[in-house]
Order: structure tokens, then C-alpha cells, then sequence
């Protein structure tokens, strides 16, 4: 795994920023090449191509194409752990809760991963890895289940089935990858709040 701790222990902070800033824009430009290309199809080459650096540069961060992708997941299954945090911080109603992990999860699909289907992708893991990434994976998965099942015993949501509620939320996010290019009519902030209005609105508890 590719960190700061792959430096030498005395390299200056001016030396550890610059490292971590080339780090991540590796990894941006993976994700624009895993988008455009598909992650098979992708080689270091392409990656480095983005990025404006020979091929032999990446080593000195990631030693494999898997790496990368592995590392693309780890940081963007962090970020949206965090969004479940934060909706409890803001929000006690359920409906209010998933209309905001909703709304913030779009956004990670569409700013921070820029689109980019690696979520289709967590077969090309190997081992550790992918055990690694499915246990993150359920583990946020659950967090949105309780969110609904919050929501039916208080009365907000129908009685659902909230297994099957999440699996379409998530599957409804997760298919952005497959159609979203950047700089399309409809901004990201739009877009989370359609999608979360859709998909809360199918929860609520009808008053007829």
C-alpha cells in the first residue's frame, strides 16, 4: 500500500506534500482512463500518458495497475463511510438521514470518482484486497439498512424490505458510471438531489 511511509523517514515536509499531491493525481487520472478506456483495457502507459509523466514514474508510487485500483477503492469507500457519519450528525429523521447520504454519495460518484466504474470493478481484486473492499463495501451497505429500517419503525417509510431497498438505491448510484460524463447540462449538486428525491420519495409512507 502506497502512503507517506514509503518515504524516507527524514525527507522534508516540502519533499512528503509534493509526493502526496503526485500520488493523487495518479490516481484522478486512473479513474479518468478506467472511465474511458475500462480497466482491462487500461495499461500504466495510458495512466502516465494522463498524468504527463513517463511510465517508470508510477513505480515510485504504485507498483502494479492493480495497486491503483485497489488504492481508488480504499479512498473513495472511506469517503462514503463518512457520509453515514454525517448524516447523523445533521439529521434524526431517517427520511432526512438517506436523502443526505444520497445526495452526498452522487457527488463522490460524480466529483471524486469522476465517473468512473470502479465499482463494477472489484473482481479484478485479488485475495485480501477484494475480501478487504466487499467487508468496507457491506459494511457502509448495512449503515444505509439501518437508516431504512429506522425510517419503518418510526413510521416514515412503508414496511419494505430494506435489504432490497438498499441493493436499488445502490444500484441506481452505482449505474451513473455507466452513463455520466463530466461537464454534462445537469450539475452535480442537481443531480444528487433528483436522485435522493426519487429514491426517498419511493420509501415514504403513503397518507392515503
Amino acid at each position: 500500500m502506497s502512503s507517506t511511509t514509503d518515504l524516507a523517514p527524514d525527507v522534508s515536509l516540502h519533499v512528503q506534500e509534493k509526493w502526496l499531491r503526485r500520488r493523487a493525481e495518479i490516481l484522478r487520472a486512473a479513474l479518468r482512463a478506467f472511465r474511458e478506456k475500462g480497466y482491462a483495457e487500461t495499461t500504466l502507459g495510458d495512466i502516465a500518458e494522463y498524468v504527463g509523466v513517463r511510465k517508470t514514474a508510477l513505480y515510485h508510487y504504485f507498483p502494479d495497475k492493480e495497486t491503483i485500483l485497489y488504492e481508488c477503492h480504499r479512498e473513495s469507500l472511506a469517503e462514503v463511510s463518512g457520509l453515514l457519519s454525517a448524516a447523523r450528525r445533521r439529521h434524526t429523521g431517517a427520511a432526512d438521514r438517506l436523502h443526505s447520504v444520497i445526495t452526498d454519495h452522487v457527488r463522490v460518484m460524480t466529483e471524486t470518482l469522476d465517473g468512473s466504474p470502479i465499482s463494477f470493478e472489484v473482481p479484478s481484486l485479488s485475495g485480501a484486497r477484494q475480501a478487504e473492499i466487499i467487508g468496507a463495501r457491506d459494511q457502509y451497505e448495512k449503515g444505509i439498512r439501518e437508516i431504512v429500517q429506522q425510517g419503518i419503525s418510526e413510521g416514515e417509510f412503508e414496511a419494505v424490505d430494506p435489504k432490497l431497498a438498499v441493493f436499488a438505491i445502490l444500484g441506481a448510484i452505482n449505474w451513473i458510471s455507466r452513463w455520466y460524463r463530466p461537464g454534462g447540462p445537469v450539475g452535480t449538486a442537481d443531480m444528487g438531489n433528483q436522485f435522493a428525491d426519487h429514491l426517498v420519495g419511493g420509501l415514504l409512507k403513503r397518507k392515503w
